[in-house]
């Protein structure tokens, strides 16, 4: 019988009989490893600062490139990092506020067959986030201006011209745009003809905003989006969208919400308790009414707005 424990918390309970044995033998484990966390810790940090090291001796090029495909007649500032288009004008019109979150994600088979296909070419990362390769031909297009961050800018405005992209990339980015529709147009507007694009939008996602999140998308919503102006090849659910990633994901964050023995109770349910009743028959439930208003709004399956036309 399946535990909501065994989901969130990714093992099995211990007996306890054998916690001790295995808390110690943890505790020898971790005595044994640490010089090699500190190892690995300094590896990891020489890797970057080499990786550092390699994306500022392919920023000139790369930016003396992006430079021919830039609208001429938007305002914008330079620097030896970036071409900078997020003017307060545009940061005022788009909603745009700092935010100290960092967006970051690797890219898949998927992205990386493309960036090999077009290597000659040019490939635009919409909402590219931080990068931790530097590939000289992607331009990275993103709101904030992390180091690997090629062009900053909003997606409802690309500083493009039209047809001078190869392919284009938008990978879990559109439910941060306040206008998806706007921001797709333009997304097709910069594909050269025969371009590809690939699009990875959410479904069934709680709410997580870099700082803002709009929208998700069903499969339908998705195409709307893009057609008739693109034609649509395929849509498939990836492994990194699987329902898994949305349960999981949804456990995890309904459980950070808890505390003390709620939360233990919560963790301690069985997943037949849940599908066997109706969702009224929870309300008065602890793990229910415990939840703040800010991770109910997370987590909602619906809110609701009320608004007034004024006179």
């Amino acid at each position: 019988m399946i535990r909501l424990k065994q989901m969130v918390v990714g093992t099995r309970l211990e007996k306890p009989a054998r916690r001790f044995q295995a808390f110690v033998h943890r505790k020898s484990e971790l005595r044994f490893t640490a010089a090699e966390l500190r190892a690995q810790a300094q590896a990891e940090r020489a890797r970057r600062e080499a990786a550092h090291r390699e994306m500022l001796a392919l920023k000139p090029a790369k930016l003396a490139r992006i430079r021919a495909i830039l609208k001429q007649d938007l305002s914008f500032e330079c620097s030896e990092l970036n071409f900078n288009f997020l003017t307060d004008s545009v940061r005022n019109t788009h909603g745009i506020v700092h935010t100290d979150n960092v967006s970051a994600h690797h890219y898949d088979e998927y992205a990386l067959a493309l960036i090999a296909r077009h290597e000659d070419g040019l490939i635009l990362d919409c909402g590219c986030g931080k990068r931790s390769i530097y590939y000289p031909n992607v331009v990275n297009f993103e709101v904030v201006p992390y180091d690997t961050t090629d062009v900053v800018g909003v997606g409802e405005e690309l500083p493009f011209v039209d047809e001078s992209f190869d392919a284009v990339l938008s990978l879990n980015v559109l439910e941060h745009v306040k206008d998806p529709f706007r921001c797709a147009a333009e997304i097709v507007r910069v594909m050269k003809p025969e371009a590809t694009l690939y699009c990875v939008v959410p479904f069934l996602q709680p709410y997580h905003a870099y700082p803002h999140h709009y929208f998700n998308f069903t499969a339908n919503g998705a195409r709307v989006l893009f057609e008739p102006r693109l034609r649509v090849d395929s849509q498939e659910v990836i492994s990194s969208g699987l329902p898994i990633w949305t349960l999981i994901w949804l456990l995890r964050s309904w459980a950070a919400g808890l505390e003390g023995r709620t939360l233990e109770a919560f963790l301690n349910m069985k997943v037949r308790q849940l599908v066997s009743s109706g969702p009224t028959d929870f309300y008065e439930k602890d793990f229910v009414s415990a939840l703040s208003t800010e991770k109910n709004f997370e987590l909602a399956c619906t809110t609701a707005l009320f608004a007034t036309k004024p006179p």
